[in-house]
Formats: structure tokens, sequence, C-alpha cells
């Protein structure tokens, strides 16, 4: 429960949680639009991954991860009612605003190129 915990006690996370949303997302998404390193993103969201928060999932050079439901079910409250927390906090909503305004500009950054837009963003 300590590690949980943890992984939600850290900002860059909770914006890593946020952006995901009900999606799965490329990590070179997260790169693009917190403006931070890959290896430094990367270390977020094993730390993510060892707490049970998130799984990840290759497709050729892309690693996706998306949000997965603690199995715990107090946890799992807990989860629930962050996210909803983070869907109203003003930062995070500038962050899913540029999320969508990197996915769908018409010359996507150089880093992003070719990767799979998130579902939620394509349809």
């Amino acid at each position: 429960m300590e590690l949980f915990f943890s992984a939600l006690a850290d900002r860059t996370r909770l914006r890593l949680i946020n952006l995901m949303g009900s999606d799965e997302l490329c990590v070179c998404f997260f790169v693009e639009v917190l403006g931070t390193n890959q290896p430094k993103i990367s270390r977020h969201l094993a730390y993510l991954r060892n707490a049970g928060l998130v799984e990840p999932r290759r497709e050729g050079k892309w690693m996706h991860y998306k949000v997965v439901e603690p199995s715990d079910p107090h946890a799992a409250h807990v989860f629930s009612e962050v996210r909803a927390w983070l869907t109203e906090d003003p930062e995070m909503r500038r962050d899913r605003e540029r999320l969508i305004k990197v996915c769908c500009a018409p010359q996507p950054p150089v880093l992003i190129q070719g990767a799979p837009k998130p579902a939620s963003l394509t349809a």
C-alpha cells in the first residue's frame, strides 16, 4: 500500500496518469507534452508500473502505457477519486489541451511522427 501512495505523491506521475486518461499513450507523447526527457519519463512510468497503476505494451519501436485499476477495492476507490480530481486541476487540463494540440497538429513534432495516436483523439 505504501508504494501505491508513493506513486501518487509525485506531480510528474500524476500528470502522466492524467494524460493517459482512458487512453493508451506512447511514451513519445509524454515527452513532447511534458517537455521532459525520455529517461525521466520512463523512470516515472516504471514507478507507476511497479505500483500496479499502469501497464506497458510494445508496438515495434513504440512503447505504450495505459492506466489499470488497482486490484484492492479501497485502493481502486482512492485511485478513482484522484483521477477525477486531476480532471479539475488547471495544470492537468492544460496538459490535456497540449496533448490534443500535439496529436492533431497538421505537422506533428519530429519526435512523434509516425507514432500511433490515442484512440479517443482519432475518433
